[in-house]
């Protein structure tokens, strides 16, 4: 996608996505045979429920028709969340990933498997996991060591509604 486009499509789907309080967290426009496929990523601090994906995907399929940043050609359109086992580039999905598990791809070649215990301006706070019968470590990472971070799936994971209960 160039650069124009891209930059296009973010002005006109960033107001339609900020107006149902979500965050544009990805566009890609790629082909899949002779059809182009616009996928929008979108994501809020509470996560995004199916219905809110339809009604946002209504309105961006109306907004795009009005307007020529699509051209003539035929596409699909899929707007969705990122996913569970989203990765972790900005700021803000550190701090929606607290208390989640995730795998740390370190600058140094290292990896490391932490739950995300608290996020500043600097790094994280996490808590390395014991292994056979040793106790969990707390553990400070700077972000700046962290080349990828991506959140792990926990299948046993008690979910914030079962804790509070």
């Amino acid at each position: 996608m160039s650069t124009t486009q891209s930059e296009r499509l973010r002005g006109l789907l960033e107001p339609l996505v900020a107006a149902k309080d979500l965050d544009l967290e990805e566009i890609d426009l790629s082909r899949a045979g002779r059809r182009g496929v616009l996928r929008v990523v979108v994501d809020s601090e509470e996560g995004v429920e199916l219905d809110t994906c339809a009604e946002l995907s209504r309105a961006i399929s109306e907004k795009l028709d009005e307007s020529d940043v699509m051209g003539e050609d035929e596409y699909v359109l899929e707007v969705s969340s990122p996913g569970a086992d989203r990765p972790l580039s900005e700021h803000r999905h550190y701090v929606r990933a607290i208390g989640r598990l995730a795998r740390l791809t370190l600058n140094d070649g290292g990896e490391l498997v932490a739950r995300i215990l608290e996020v500043d301006d600097e790094g994280l706070g996490v808590e390395v996991p014991g292994v056979k019968g040793r106790k969990p470590t707390a553990r400070r990472v700077a972000f700046q060591e962290i080349a990828k971070a991506r959140v792990e799936l926990e299948f046993n994971r008690k979910d914030k509604k079962e804790e509070e209960a």
